[in-house]
């Protein structure tokens, strides 16, 4: 009998099955990546489910066995071994290296050798650890490794259940309970039942089930053939008695070596400083945010650690000034929270940076002055947001030499989450930085926290890392073609959009709620009308007690069943509207009570005292350059029904004053018979014809005076659906036609517009090429969606691709003629002031004696916001509200 030591609990060694819990992640999260584009879902995953394990052993060591990519013994005995096996996805074969690398960073042993799988590793390790008095754990999401389980070494198997993760234990009396054999027997268990998953052929017909009661009654594969006469079921034994060889050789396959021969100490496995500078670096690196928290204390920023001082007197102020404008560049923040100006941090050198206390001796004057004194030298002044400064300095859209490093790296890369300072060092200093919640977790600025080491350091930071980072940001803008971009569109778009903020627009609470009466009274109506087409009382807003009534009580076509009921969505239910008529007031229902919740009732707790909705307006949220609205989302109300739209009459313009609005006709469709240079859609803009009857009569084949309104109801939905890459599919749901006609109309659209099909498969193409497309104006859309694997990934790469140059391009243009047109307004000294933009819409108040001139600026402005091979068209309208304007 083998001598084991009894285990000492005061030894645990945690041995993880490397590909195998990789690979359970990979498929577990959704994609990610970090600002380097590098995938990372499967790292993230792979470490969330080792610092549960880690957390709840508490082992004293630890080590990960990975797969050599080379033939093993198996390999050589059946050829055949884990060749059904997919490919690795190249998003999860990137992330092996990297794994690694955090391991490595983390001082967690990796082991692997040639020849071997990581199971014979882990079995070895096991079995000289078992023997040494380690308590073994072994963690894998393969269940072979359960033949591995004894009374002393515990197998845990992570599992997702309900969107989380648990973790199945198993001894070897928790594998007797779940298979009815014993670890050992497992093996020949497994040699019965085969294995899809490595290939192992197996017994043919015999199953788990019957394979487990084989094993059961017959202990062995060996015995079992010595009793085959008695094998049940019959077939069972028929195909035991003919694959007896095939049995043998799949148990062999399956049986986990104990006694690899491996270079290697158990002592290498020390679990010690996980949570060191290095793995700091990288999880930042990775953009793990959650795993920061498991660090103790962040490591020392040594590259930025500059001396902080602090400026509590005015007298102190001209040396501050002086040694700035001598620099001619600095690094700014200004320090406020809502109406508090508590000072400004500022720095000219990575040595020092001076935060001016305006709590204490420093006036807000003599403050207001240094840094218009810095700004008239021609200084250059770098900061990291300047519309959240705005409230408190005096900077203009004339003001060229103060620079946003956060727009600067928002254009670079449109896709990322955020564009703090930590994140602007990572990527363009290559320094790891504390985040703000890190500094300062859930410490509020005040006027005593102002002065505390960790704000202070905040705020030194927020003014160095756009000093720092500037210059880089700039070189590469003009090396990508973005740089007049930034100096002549986003800066100054920054200004407009803080002045629409500041402004506001004005809401009559009264008309709101009289709004929301109305929305009450027609959404009674409806449930009141689905209700008697249902014949019974149920929740409507409901979708398990909606699902039975449509699909079981009405037997209405289209129900699919999923885990939780029927589903119900509005996707299910477009596609049959026109089957009941309860179908259509169910999705006026809804719209009617998300219209009523969130706008009716919800937008009068934005309306301030002054009686106006300040709203904001984000510059840097979407990947096309599109401006975004929030707090309250403005842009997003209903307006295809006329009951969605009638909400614009509680906008309402001050006494005086009438709302006069501008908006561009059909602008995308117009770039994209620029950019693709069609003849066919160029005539029909340049020759003011219908585009859309245009497209009817080409691809129907009728004169344009007898298009039908239902043809040019179809053109209608092709052109706008190229613009986004509608597929076939796509076209034939939004129609309630079969693919094969949708198919035939956007091959006929594409023969009346060849320009157009040789574009956008150009667009496609270069994107492939480079990662990326272009708009008019230069603005970048990277595409990484086109290197992935998963085919539906790669056809929104393809379709992001084809559209995003029009959209983009669209975007751009608005946003010219909206900061022109803001600008305008305040050169000539107007009282009429640019209140909102919706997509292709400006929305002036309007004093009235100045409603000719307002209406001159839109045309001209918005009409020359871009020069192009066709007409841009605004129509221009005014009202008493923002519904009689529109």
């Amino acid at each position: 009998m083998e001598d084991t030591q009894m285990p000492d609990h005061n030894k645990k060694i945690l041995i993880i099955d490397g590909h195998s819990i990789l690979n359970r992640a990979f498929y577990g999260l959704p994609d990610l990546t970090n600002y380097e584009g590098l995938h990372t879902n499967a790292v993230l995953g792979f470490l969330n489910i080792i610092f549960k394990i880690i957390d709840e052993e508490q082992p004293t060591n630890m080590c990960v066995a990975f797969d050599v990519k080379q033939p093993t013994f198996r390999h050589l005995m059946y050829k055949e071994y884990k060749g059904t096996r997919k490919p690795m996805p190249d998003e999860l074969r990137e992330q092996v290296p990297l794994i690694k690398e955090v391991l490595t960073a983390m001082n967690i042993t990796i082991i692997e050798k040639g020849g071997y799988e990581a199971d014979d590793i882990i079995g070895t390790l096991s079995r000289i650890a078992d023997k040494d008095g380690y308590k073994v754990v072994i963690v894998s999401g393969d269940r072979d490794l359960l033949q591995l389980a004894t009374d002393n070494i515990l197998v845990r198997i992570p599992k997702t259940k309900a969107g989380g993760t648990t973790v199945e234990n198993y001894y070897a009396a928790d594998v007797q309970k779940l298979y009815g054999v014993t670890p050992v027997q497992f093996i020949d268990m497994k040699g019965l039942m085969g294995d899809t998953s490595d290939n192992i052929p197996g017994v043919p017909g015999i199953g788990e089930k019957t394979a487990g009661k084989i094993i059961q009654e017959w202990k062995s594969i060996d015995n079992a053939l010595e009793h085959i006469d008695e094998i049940k079921p019959p077939k069972a034994q028929k195909n035991l008695r003919e694959f007896a060889d095939q049995a043998k050789m799949s148990r062999e396959l399956a049986t986990i070596k104990l006694d690899c021969v491996l270079d290697f100490n158990l002592d290498d496995t020390d679990l010690f400083d996980m949570f060191n500078d290095k793995s700091y670096n990288i999880m930042k690196r990775l953009e793990f945010k959650s795993m920061l928290k498991r660090f103790d204390a962040k490591p020392d920023a040594q590259e930025l650690k500059p001396e902080i001082t602090v400026i509590n007197e005015n007298s102190a102020l001209d040396t501050v000034r002086d040694t700035v404008i001598a620099a001619g560049k600095a690094g700014m923040y200004v320090i406020s929270d809502s109406d508090i100006l508590y000072g400004i941090a500022i720095t000219c050198d990575a040595r020092t940076v001076y935060v001016i206390n305006s709590m204490s001796g420093v006036s807000s004057d003599a403050m207001s002055d240094i840094v218009r004194d810095i700004k008239t030298s021609g200084t250059s002044i770098c900061i990291g947001d300047i519309k959240s400064c705005l409230n408190d300095m005096d900077f203009s859209e004339c003001d060229t030499n103060v620079l946003d490093v956060g727009i600067a790296a928002y254009l670079l890369n449109p896709l990322e989450n955020s564009y703090n300072y930590d994140d602007i060092s990572k990527e363009y200093l290559e320094v790891m930085l504390p985040s703000e919640k890190e500094l300062t977790g859930k410490e509020e600025l005040n006027a005593f926290t102002f002065i505390s080491d960790n704000f202070l350091e905040l705020f030194a930071y927020k003014a160095l890392v756009p000093l720092l980072a500037m210059d880089t940001l700039i070189e590469k803008l003009k090396g990508t073609g973005m740089y007049d971009l930034y100096m002549n569109v986003e800066l100054p778009t920054v200004y407009t959009l803080h002045d629409m903020e500041k402004r506001g627009v004005r809401v009559d609470r009264t008309a709101l709620e009289e709004y929301s009466h109305k929305l009450e009274s027609r959404i009674k109506e409806l449930h009141d009308s689905i209700i008697e087409y249902a014949g019974k009382d149920f929740n409507i807003n409901s979708p398990k007690q909606l699902g039975p009534v449509l699909f079981e009580d009405m037997a209405l076509p289209g129900g699919k069943k999923t885990k939780t009921g029927y589903s119900t969505s509005a996707d299910v239910l477009e596609k049959i509207k026109n089957v009941h008529p309860i179908i259509n007031d169910i999705l006026e229902y809804r719209q009617l009570s998300k219209l009523n919740s969130t706008y009716a009732i919800g937008l009068g707790s934005f309306i301030s005292s002054d009686g106006r909705i300040h709203g904001t307006f984000n510059q840097t949220i979407t990947a096309t350059g599109r401006i975004s609205s929030t707090d309250p989302n403005l842009q997003n109300i209903p307006m295809r029904m006329e009951l969605g739209r009638l909400i614009r009459k509680a906008f309402i313009p001050q006494d005086g004053f009438v709302f006069v609005d501008a908006d561009y006709s059909q602008v995308e469709l117009r770039v994209l018979a620029h950019l693709s240079d069609d003849s066919v859609m160029k005539n029909a803009f340049q020759n003011n014809i219908d585009i859309h009857s245009t497209t009817a009569s080409e691809v129907f084949g009728v004169p344009i005076d007898e298009v039908t309104p239902l043809q040019r109801r179809h053109a209608k939905a092709v052109n706008f659906g190229i613009v986004y890459g509608i597929s076939a599919f796509g076209l034939s749901e939004d129609l309630g036609i079969s693919r094969k006609e949708a198919s035939d109309f956007i091959e006929k659209y594409y023969d009346t517009y060849k320009s157009i099909k040789t574009y956008l498969d150009g667009q496609v193409k270069f994107a492939k090429e480079n990662g990326y497309v272009k708009t008019m104006f230069g603005r970048i859309r990277p595409i990484p969606e086109l290197k992935s694997s998963n085919f539906m990934q790669r056809s929104f790469g393809e379709r992001v691709a084809m559209n995003s140059p029009i959209q983009g391009s669209a975007a751009d243009i608005i946003k010219i003629a909206m900061l022109h047109v803001n600008i305008k307004l305040k050169e000539l000294g107007l009282k009429s002031r640019l209140i909102l933009q919706i997509h292709d819409e400006l929305l002036i108040e309007t004093a009235k004696d100045e409603v000719d001139t307002v209406r001159k600026i839109l045309v001209d402005e918005m009409m020359h916001a871009a020069d192009m091979t066709v007409p841009l068209e605004v129509g221009v309208a005014s009202g008493n509200n923002w519904y009689e304007a529109k």
